[in-house]
């Protein structure tokens, strides 16, 4: 972890396990729904529903600052409060900070290997979620360095410094589904233009953990993904290139990464966007 470009932005199992009494620590899971884990939540964590709380009724990420600052008020969260994010698959930590730090609450970390890790260690359950006090909690407009609109992504295609990055499935870059299924009525199937195919989970391990550096670098650079460039990650709906923007800006120390939250879910039922298959 050390040839991170920032390490501190994970914590281990261990470090968890040894902070789960600390009043300034937040650990918050992120699912579908709280009855994913049922019985075998971390011990103390709030829950966050990625439908109810993070997602509009339109698959689109909330943008308004309010809603981000309720949702931070009810769970306990002040700006001093650190949050640890995790979830059932291990990409849901490193999305939820990118969100987070997109509304300017810095004090954010990564449980690296998520839940599945957890449990397998045999470490501190509980059959339910916990609820907190709520405080009064605020979050900032989202940061324009940190995600990208259509627009901007219009204008990045056959940019010679500017790569997009597509981090979905084969079946959904190859436009065989949308999502998780075909396509239907509106939807279209296929890719962004000139936009490089590297699914988001080959950067992790079987154990759900980062690679090393080295890897990652291996892995991104080779397909001409480098750092003196603008790199525009996106997938279905903002989540899974939300943690390869962790990858490269965070781990890596790319300095210009913005992640498309918009994502396929706008591209894809747009007329008028390009799309290739």
């Amino acid at each position: 972890m050390t040839d991170y470009a920032h390490p501190d932005a994970l914590v281990s199992t261990q470090w968890l396990a040894e902070h789960l009494d600390d009043p300034n620590v937040r650990v918050v899971e992120v699912d579908m729904d709280p009855q994913t884990h049922a019985g075998a939540h971390i011990r103390g964590a709030a829950f966050w529903s990625i439908t109810g709380d993070v997602l509009q009724s339109d698959m689109r990420i909330h943008t308004d600052p309010e809603v981000m600052g309720r949702l931070l008020g009810a769970t306990g969260i002040t700006p001093e409060t650190m949050v640890v994010a995790y979830g059932g698959y291990p990409g849901t930590g490193p999305w939820i900070y990118w969100l987070l730090r997109t509304f300017g609450h810095r004090n954010v970390r990564v449980l690296d290997g998520g839940h599945g890790k957890w449990v397998a260690e045999g470490r501190p359950v509980a059959p339910e979620c916990s609820t907190y006090p709520a405080v009064p909690s605020a979050a900032a407009p989202p940061d324009p360095a940190l995600r990208v609109l259509l627009p901007q992504v219009q204008a990045a295609i056959e940019h010679p410094d500017r790569v997009l990055v597509d981090v979905r499935s084969a079946q959904e870059y190859r436009g065989e589904h949308f999502m998780m299924a075909p396509p239907q009525s509106d939807e279209r199937g296929g890719h962004i233009p000139g936009a490089i195919h590297v699914e988001h989970h080959l950067a992790l391990r079987e154990d759900g953990t980062f690679k090393p550096a080295d890897e990652l670098r291996a892995l991104y650079e080779g397909r001409g993904i480098t750092p003196d460039k603008e790199i525009l990650p996106y997938c279905a709906v903002g989540g899974r290139s939300g943690c390869t923007w962790f990858v490269l800006e965070v781990l890596l120390g790319y300095p210009r990464v913005r992640n498309y939250d918009g994502s396929w879910n706008e591209w894809g039922r747009r007329a008028d966007t390009p799309v290739e298959r």
